[in-house]
């Protein structure tokens, strides 16, 4: 089974976004892949997701309720195939992490997935946090990461063929 993990900052906002998302169009897809999230920090670790955010996906009747904040450890590199990191500082710190260049190898970026900007440069290619601003920036970021997702299940698709 192919698995993936989103990554953000403090998985509350961005990596969840993206984890359900991808359940969700997996499952469309018929496609049995595993798919969790994490946070580069442990700040909120055991936390649910962010109110705005589970606002946009309740829109989508995505039930998150039992979303826990979760820190990203080393050993996720040995247990999941892709990792999407959100913006380009967790990607650079999933880099750091790896413990060798086949587990780096695995980091990406989730709108490397998004064919509208996928040839843009890797510092062009971030999902900002909409954490410090209003409804309309978790739509933003919302939109950035269901952008990416077909491309994530096209991949999904290649991988479990």
């Amino acid at each position: 089974m192919y698995r993936i993990m989103t990554v953000c900052t403090g998985n509350i906002c961005r990596s969840p976004m993206g984890e359900y998302l991808i359940k969700q169009a997996a499952a469309q897809a018929g496609l049995t892949v595993e798919v969790a999230s994490s946070g580069i920090s442990n700040e909120e670790e055991g936390n649910p997701i962010d109110r705005r955010a589970k606002k946009v996906l309740d829109e989508l009747n995505i039930n998150t309720g039992s979303h826990r904040a979760q820190q990203f450890t080393r050993a996720d590199f040995d247990r999941y195939d892709l990792l999407l990191a959100m913006d380009t500082n967790h990607y650079r710190a999933l880099k750091r992490l790896a413990p060798d260049e086949e587990a780096a190898a695995k980091v990406r970026l989730m709108r490397e997935f998004d064919p509208a900007v996928a040839d843009q440069p890797l510092d062009q290619l971030g999902i900002y946090d909409p954490w410090y601003g209003d409804m309309s920036d978790f739509y933003g970021t919302f939109q950035m990461i269901r952008d990416a997702v077909p491309g994530v299940i096209e991949q999904t698709q290649a991988h479990s063929s």
